[in-house]
């Protein structure tokens, strides 16, 4: 399994969010480097995202939440979420879950 994992639930429709692009990347510097990439099955989930393993240091996932909305012909006041996160040394897990409707959103560590 990925390191990291996340999942998208949309909380208005009361369902997983299905077909998200989702990008995982981590700190370079003062830069983002991609890492991996996926998008979103049937239940809003990605559960292989980028390697078993990752160093410990800043991550981001990043989500395509307009293309999402546009396939439903709803509008968003957020087209796109950036989940910024650290993993610590030694943690062998992180699912990180994104809660989402058209005009907000919310995430937390799950496992």
């Amino acid at each position: 399994m990925s390191h990291v994992t996340t999942h998208i639930l949309d909380t208005a429709r009361g369902r997983g969010a299905s077909g998200v692009p989702v990008g995982l990347h981590g700190r370079s510097g003062d830069a983002w480097a991609p890492i991996a990439t996926g998008v979103t099955d049937d239940n809003g989930r990605v559960m292989q995202l980028g390697p078993d393993a990752l160093p410990a240091g800043a991550y981001r996932l990043t989500f395509d939440t307009g293309a999402y909305f546009a396939a439903l012909a709803t509008e968003t006041f957020f087209p796109e979420v950036l989940l910024t996160f650290t993993i610590a040394e030694g943690e062998a897990h992180y699912h990180v879950p994104l809660l989402l409707s058209p005009f907000a959103y919310s995430t937390y560590r799950g496992n």
